[in-house]
């Protein structure tokens, strides 16, 4: 179960925020987070998490997540603008700064800081150029499968195209989940997962299943990061950092050390037999990549 909460963003734009009061699931061996109430429900005074999914994203695909760590946090996951069931304005903007500037206000109003930020792919960025801008309000942040280098012109054509191909409307649930799964030039082998992930952000209209964000603006979005580099900000994080990557994922090995080098206060994870939608693509393996760090937070 998932409480909505409106926050309001910068420029006035409405943002859903979703929090998450579900207790993990707990046995004897302790397959829990460490630290969680096996009676259920959020200890009083529990830190905040928030979470910021990618682009394209919504705050649903973090559910699994949340979920398991509602015993031992106040888990809210957003939906940024141009997502979700968020605020979608034509004209509105869609820069770097509207995103962390809407990441800051919903930490504010929700009374999450100090907070841990687990960001994945834009939502990554998102998160570590927050926790630079603002220190003060992130005690720990978790970076998962977002590249700090430059992606250049040629990425961004790539995204326009990949967008085109998309045959739009999809009659069912059912064609989504083949296409993203299975038939999309972009899958190398079946990947299920995928499909699931791409059904998630699509809605019925009259015609059949459109998604619920406009392509447009995810470019917009897009480009207001791929042109540049983004290292500087990493250096700027004070709090500790955890990189985690795919296996199989967009961020290489030897980029995410790199990160984790250039981190004041980085460490370093992998997950196995993922690609990029790493805690889509293996929960489980996901959660034991994230734990250790959040247990050495809880102890700081």
């Amino acid at each position: 179960m998932a409480r909505r909460i409106d926050v309001t963003g910068t420029g006035g734009v409405r943002l859903a925020a979703w929090e998450f009061g579900d207790p993990p699931k707990t046995d004897p061996a302790g397959s829990g987070p460490a630290g969680s109430d096996p009676a259920g429900g959020v200890p009083d005074g529990s830190p905040g998490v928030l979470l910021l999914h990618g682009l394209m994203g919504r705050a649903s695909h973090w559910a699994s997540t949340a979920r398991w760590l509602s015993g031992r946090y106040r888990a809210v996951a957003l939906d940024q603008r141009g997502h979700g069931r968020s605020d979608k304005p034509p004209k509105g903007s869609f820069t770097r700064d509207a995103y962390v500037d809407d990441a800051e206000a919903a930490l504010e109003q929700l009374g999450l800081a100090p907070v841990v930020l687990i960001g994945h792919a834009m939502g990554a960025l998102t998160a570590w150029q927050l926790a630079a801008k603002r220190p003060d309000l992130v005690r720990g942040l978790i970076i998962c499968d977002m590249r700090a280098s430059a992606l250049g012109a040629a990425s961004q054509r790539e995204w326009d195209q990949w967008f085109k191909s998309w045959p739009l409307p999809f009659a069912t649930l059912a064609d989504v989940r083949k296409w993203f799964g299975e038939d999309d030039p972009w899958v190398e082998r079946p990947n299920p997962a995928r499909g699931e992930f791409y059904a998630e952000v699509m809605a019925e209209s009259p015609d059949g299943w459109r998604p619920v964000f406009d392509p447009e603006q995810m470019l917009r979005s897009r480009e207001t990061w791929v042109y540049d580099a983004h290292w500087e900000e990493l250096a700027q994080v004070r709090c500790p950092a955890l990189v985690v990557r795919g296996l199989d994922g967009e961020l290489g090995r030897a980029e995410a050390q790199e990160m984790v080098r250039v981190l004041p206060r980085g460490q370093y994870a992998e997950v196995a037999d993922a690609g990029h939608l790493v805690h889509y693509d293996q929960p489980e393996a996901w959660r034991a990549a994230i734990e250790p760090f959040l247990d050495a937070l809880s102890t700081d």
